[in-house]
């Protein structure tokens, strides 16, 4: 599986939290599209099929993180 750089990741990821605050506190917000291009980008990058799981992914990929607990993800 091809897998984005790691210098990457963390600018898409801090790109998604940082638009996901903007999404949040406008009621019809315009960053809407632009969320949604930083999502595909995550999930093309990573492998996976939706934005949780690739921000999970992410996560592991990153410089410096090891192994987290994701116990609270539902199997299944």
């Amino acid at each position: 599986m091809l897998m984005a750089h790691p210098a990457v990741l963390p600018g898409l990821v801090d790109r998604y939290w940082a638009l996901s605050v903007l999404d949040a506190a406008e009621g019809d917000s315009p960053v809407r599209g632009e969320i949604e291009d930083v999502e595909r980008a995550l999930c093309v990058a990573t492998g996976t099929a939706d934005v949780h799981a690739a921000l999970i992914a992410a996560r592991h990929h990153l410089p410096g993180t090891g192994t987290l607990d994701d116990s609270v993800l539902v199997t299944g």
